[in-house]
């Protein structure tokens, strides 16, 4: 029997990193004058400009990278960009942490590592609050690079990016849950990590591969209708059709195979459906 949950009321946002934050085009002659923002969509889809919340807690030099953010934001006219920079999971317990969630419009957790965010938000009220307001509110969370691949579950944490022919190199865990049955990667091109996303898909292929390069996004609404935005390519890998792997029978350390994936590389303005 298959149990129907109503479509969250809230969008993502995920972005694969190294995203355009220039805001005024003419001020560099590097910036390609087409460029698609994706910070601006993200501020146009809020349902006030009042405030944004950016967390921080994935890098290493969180006041650094919330700073960039607090002047990007500013520029596009958002009154209050307000910074939650809990680095414990003591710190989530603060009546300020959960008040700022409260009046958020929108969401954004920066890039660093994604552990971070599983390590210090996980099972915590913080965190049920963020998903109850993106399941019942029409709230804009956003994520990039490490803020981005946090979203899904699986979640990929480890893995280099030459090795991911060989069973047990790739490491998933838990992430943040908003979207389900998705593994998301970032910097998927540039770092050529297309055959770590297929041993993910080859030990569950019933999960989708979101691969996301840089300066590039997927806009989610109604937790499965995808839209691509930004300047490069969004791969997806789609195991439901596989006719078989090999990655239950080999040893760790071996080379896996698998065959008859669904391969597509989708620009922007391109549109996806999640299986239901």
């Amino acid at each position: 029997m298959t149990i129907k949950t109503s479509a969250p009321k809230g969008r993502l946002l995920a972005i694969g990193g190294h995203e355009q934050r220039q805001t005024n085009k003419t001020e560099a002659s590097d910036i390609d004058q087409s460029a698609d923002f994706i910070l601006e969509r993200f501020v146009q889809e809020l349902p006030a400009k009042k405030t944004v919340v950016v967390i921080p807690t994935a890098s290493e030099e969180p006041a650094e990278a919330a700073q960039e953010y607090i002047e990007v934001f500013t520029a596009l006219g958002i009154e209050s960009v307000e910074v939650l920079n809990v680095q414990t999971r003591e710190q989530t317990k603060a009546p300020e942490a959960l008040d700022m969630i409260n009046r958020a419009d929108g969401i954004l957790f920066t890039g660093g590592d994604q552990l971070r965010l599983t390590a210090t938000f996980g099972g915590t009220a913080l965190l049920k609050r963020i998903t109850e307001r993106y399941q019942q509110e029409p709230i804009v969370i956003a994520g990039t690079s490490a803020g981005a691949a946090a979203m899904s579950t699986p979640m990929i944490y480890q893995g280099r990016n030459d090795a991911g022919m060989l069973k047990d190199e790739i490491h998933i865990t838990t992430g943040l849950q908003f979207l389900r049955d998705v593994a998301i990667d970032t910097h998927f091109v540039a770092r050529g990590r297309i055959v770590r996303m297929a041993q993910i898909i080859a030990t569950n292929p019933g999960c989708i591969g979101l691969g996301l390069e840089e300066d590039t996004a997927v806009f989610v609404t109604k937790g499965r209708e995808l839209e691509v935005l930004g300047n490069g390519l969004v791969v997806l890998v789609d195991g439901h059709d596989c006719s078989g792997n090999t990655i239950a029978a080999i040893k760790p350390g071996e080379v896996f195979s698998i065959r008859d994936l669904r391969v597509h590389l989708l620009a922007k303005g391109e549109c996806y459906s999640l299986p239901e």
